[in-house]
């Protein structure tokens, strides 16, 4: 019985549409697709508002704000906003608490969906390419 070093078709092509997958839309050229919501209390998110699909304008991306209170993440927003006020930090007060809102912001359409991934693809896209090599090397 000899065993083939050549990945299968199937491998190749499982491949193939990972990289189209997340290539396709940074390829497109078009404004960034992003979940929106406005700040929320962490633990009233989800129950409380649906995340709602908007689209931004040219030249802003999407961001995913994180609210403290101390060593307490009690907040959260996502949404829109220039590249120039990524990664700033802004205080707010609710409902009579100071909190620190910080903000960090992503290049890829739908990328502010988790609730902690932000930031650039190419350690997505790095982990892919790994993948890829491994793959192929079977």
């Amino acid at each position: 019985m000899r065993l083939s070093t050549r990945p299968s078709v199937y491998q190749l092509l499982y491949v193939a549409a990972l990289w189209l997958v997340l290539l396709l839309p940074c390829l497109r050229c078009d404004n960034l697709l992003c979940y929106y919501s406005p700040v929320l209390e962490n633990d009233k998110e989800e129950s409380a508002f649906k995340l709602v699909v908007t689209e931004c304008p040219p030249d802003e991306l999407c961001f995913k704000a994180d609210g403290h209170y101390g060593n307490h993440s009690a907040l959260s927003a996502r949404g829109c906003m220039a590249e120039g006020d990524c990664d700033r930090v802004d205080s707010l007060r609710l409902k009579g608490t100071g909190y620190t809102l910080s903000y960090a912001c992503c290049y890829w359409h739908y990328c502010n969906s988790c609730p902690r991934l932000t930031g650039k693809p190419a350690p997505l896209i790095l982990t892919l390419a790994a993948v890829a090599v491994i793959v192929a090397s079977l």
